[in-house]
């Protein structure tokens, strides 16, 4: 059962609600892009802030609260996924990011992905690295100002999201590369 709370706080508070709610997100997220002026990037990079929070708070919540779940153990990082790959799906169609750079970023998904679930049939400890953290936060770092794309006060958010985008290019190498090392033994066996 996703929902363990008897009122409606409790229910939209449950760290499972709150993957789902990025779940929906991704999809609003891609037909806001699909009209690419000021109000809809504004809304675009607004809900994906909002769901890159409920990222932390159903983490959070789940851990400190007890309510760590087997559903939550794999839809989470299926949630950030494909919000992210929307997102960078939709700011390379658009032209705003080289498509090389995001072919690399989700081929590493996909592949730690696989990884994954190596891991979890070994029964081994799944949680993220340090660095796959930091690839996490320079991915959201980048992406929210790619989104809003056109200036804002004068500030160019375009070229601030390039350099969060660089360097959440090398820590999504480093990062995959660090997890395949890491656990080379199970791909040994």
């Amino acid at each position: 059962m996703i929902f363990k709370g008897k009122n409606l706080k409790d229910k939209l508070s449950h760290p499972n609600s709150l993957t789902m709610y990025r779940i929906m997100a991704a999809p609003v997220l891609v037909i806001l892009l699909l009209f690419p002026n000021r109000i809809c990037t504004f809304l675009a990079a607004l809900l994906f802030s909002v769901a890159a929070i409920t990222d932390y708070l159903d983490g959070y919540w789940a851990r400190r609260y007890g309510l760590v779940s087997n559903f939550g153990k794999i839809m989470d990082p299926l949630a950030d996924k494909l919000l992210v790959s929307s997102a960078f799906i939709m700011l390379s169609s658009l032209g705003w990011v080289p498509a090389w750079i995001i072919c690399i970023i989700i081929g590493r998904e996909l592949a730690v992905t696989g990884l994954r679930s190596f891991i979890a049939e070994n029964q081994m400890d799944l949680s993220a690295s340090t660095l796959g953290k930091y690839k996490t936060g320079f991915q959201i770092a980048a992406i929210i100002p790619l989104t809003f794309h056109y200036p804002y006060f004068g500030i160019k958010l375009h070229l601030i999201g390039m350099f969060f985008l660089y360097g959440a290019l090398i820590f999504t190498l480093w990062s995959g590369i660090d997890y395949f090392i890491r656990f080379r033994q199970i791909l040994d066996d």
